[in-house]
């Protein structure tokens, strides 16, 4: 079967990127743009370093901010009327995986209407159009929202997370500048970037794995192991490795699908509102386990890409569990917690693994799973 890559067809990097927003724009002739951002990057002056920019060439906006850190339906469907409200014909989306979420859920259903329960969009939706022209900057390193075919959307009704897949939903310009990410405070940086960390190593080990998607895990790998440290530290190599070693994740999971890591942390994030990237960093270890009988092997590159002392003279066993050290001396070191003590309730583990048995990450997990085994995963976390 051939393998199938979806890239965004123009992406800056470097710092200084905001600065072909308004160009872009311009060019192709948009009038007023949509700014999807969450409200602490208004409040932090965040999301103005854009609008500025707007403001500067007097390209008229409209601020859309109603977002929640786990985006649910009606965030979504409020975004969708204040769009048309505002009549504009463009989308310029600010902030992490929620921001860009909302905005390719928002950018989706105003081209495809006939979708604007959302929920209908869970799973590979047919969608017929590409989503209304977006061009996404990140301000976090950690989802890579701006170069992936996936968002995620809270059903709080149901309390459950859903994946989205759909080609017409990828921005058609992503705009990846580590100045728009300096301002974010160090316990934000770490978890989005052991999302980023997750990213990368569940994308290389999924059963969906191609060359390509590879090449890319295997160097966000080494991107991501060398500068988070540094991220958390707020320098600048940090900022500006996890910066492209997060968005070089994106590139390959996007194309290839995630794990079971995936699955368990989204319902996390919808039962307990606990954010994204913590519950992956905490449970990547915990897949990397359950994975190793089937995945072991793959392991040592991973290792080698985190530069893992003397890995290339051990056996595979040895190297898979230097590997999962590593992971864990990372987690720890930027501040992650080592278990799900104090978040996860025991009641809720039926319900949660039922969930993530569901999801659509499930089935890209290279070991084939049942929710009773996840079952075990999680009180393992007690």
């Amino acid at each position: 079967m051939a393998d199938r890559i979806v890239l965004n067809p123009i992406s800056y990097h470097g710092h200084g990127a905001i600065e072909n927003i308004v160009p872009e724009l311009s060019k192709r002739g948009y009038k007023k743009a949509f700014v999807t951002s969450d409200a602490d990057l208004l409040r932090f002056g965040v999301t103005q370093k854009v609008t500025a920019l707007l403001d500067a060439a007097g390209f008229a906006y409209s601020v859309y901010s109603d977002i929640k850190p786990n985006p649910t339906i009606e965030n979504v469907q409020n975004g969708v009327k204040a769009f048309h409200e505002a009549e504009a014909d463009c989308i310029i989306a600010i902030g992490g995986g929620s921001s860009m979420d909302t905005a390719k859920a928002i950018g989706v259903i105003v081209e495809n209407p006939e979708f604007a329960d959302v929920r209908s969009l869970e799973g590979v939706a047919p969608t017929k159009k590409h989503a209304t022209f977006t061009i996404a900057v990140p301000t976090t390193a950690g989802t890579a929202a701006e170069v992936t075919i996936n968002y995620v959307i809270t059903d709080v009704e149901k309390k459950r997370k859903f994946v989205c897949v759909d080609t017409n939903d990828i921005p058609e310009i992503a705009v990846v500048d580590p100045d728009m990410m300096s301002s974010m405070p160090k316990g934000l940086t770490a978890s989005t970037g052991m999302d980023a960390l997750t990213h990368a190593i569940e994308g290389y080990i999924t059963k969906g794995h191609c060359a390509i998607s590879d090449m890319f895990h295997l160097e966000a790998i080494r991107l991501i192991a060398a500068n988070l440290r540094g991220a958390v530290q707020n320098t600048p190599e940090g900022r500006e490795g996890m910066a492209l070693g997060q968005y070089i994740a994106g590139m390959g999971f996007s194309n290839v699908g995630l794990g079971i890591v995936h699955s368990m942390a989204h319902g996390l994030s919808a039962l307990y509102d606990t954010p994204h990237g913590v519950a992956c960093a905490i449970l990547l270890p915990v897949g990397l386990e359950y994975n190793k009988p089937v995945a072991g092997k793959r392991y040592r590159a991973v290792g080698k890409a985190m530069e893992v002392a003397g890995i290339d003279w051990m056996s595979d066993e040895e190297a898979a569990d230097a590997t999962i050290a590593a992971v864990k001396q990372l987690s720890a070191d930027v501040g992650i917690p080592a278990n799900l003590r104090g978040i996860l309730k025991e009641e809720d583990i039926q319900f949660l693994s039922e969930s993530a048995f569901a999801d659509a990450c499930c089935p890209g997990n290279p070991r084939d799973t049942s929710v009773e085994e996840i079952v075990e995963l999680y009180k393992s976390q007690l």
